[in-house]
């Protein structure tokens, strides 16, 4: 959907779980476009609509046609809107306040999990432990995808559905960094701890993560 090869990335930290989304999604440009480039813009909020829609302008002035947000506010998507560019709608489906700009938004959908562990408590057998799932465990879901021709968006669904099943994974190798090291070998997938301890951004991105 990109015609400049460019999206600008509105990022909110950066801690792990950010920079593994930067880089998840860089891998997913590339292999549309082996060429394509990313712009990257810190706020250090979560959630801060002006410095958000600031950062958002800032990318487009820049060149990217593209804006992909670790923010939740609806801010980025509104500036596209306003600027003809398409967006990414982050934890929530953004649609009806950027129609004409989103193109799908991830959506926590954290419910069951909720109901099954405050019934664990009742029950007197919950225990701590870890949790993490993703679009084949119902934790995160897809926003319907829109403003795109239907080979797109079939293309959209079913890597969603490869990730969902297990047969397509973000990080499988061979992964190298900026600096060219080889970080997941061919015929691997990175581990999960790998992941949620990521401080390197994938080969082809040329900004550097703040310290």
């Amino acid at each position: 959907m990109s015609e400049t090869g460019t999206a600008g990335y509105i990022a909110s930290f950066p801690i792990p779980e950010v920079i593994s989304g930067i880089n998840s999604f860089m891998l997913g440009a590339q292999s549309v476009n082996p060429d394509f480039q990313i712009k990257i813009v810190w706020v250090n909020s979560w959630y801060d609509p002006a410095k958000e829609a600031d950062a958002a302008t800032a990318l487009l002035d820049q060149g990217a046609d593209i804006l992909v947000q670790h923010t939740d506010s609806t801010a980025p998507l509104q500036v596209a809107q306003e600027r003809g560019a398409f967006g990414f709608g982050q934890d929530s489906d953004m649609l009806s306040f950027a129609p004409a700009a989103q193109l799908t938004a991830i959506i926590n959908h954290w419910g069951g999990y909720y109901t099954e562990r405050a019934q664990a408590v009742i029950d007197g057998t919950w225990a701590s432990t870890d949790t993490w799932l993703g679009i084949g465990g119902g934790m995160v879901r897809m926003a319907e995808y829109t403003n795109m021709p239907e080979e797109v968006a079939e293309m959209a669904r079913a890597t969603e559905a490869a990730i969902a099943a297990g047969d397509l994974h973000p990080f499988h190798g061979p992964v190298y960094d900026q600096a060219g090291t080889l970080r997941v070998p061919e015929g691997e997938v990175a581990p999960d701890g790998d992941i949620l301890g990521m401080n390197w951004y994938v080969q082809g991105i040329t900004d550097e993560i703040p310290q």
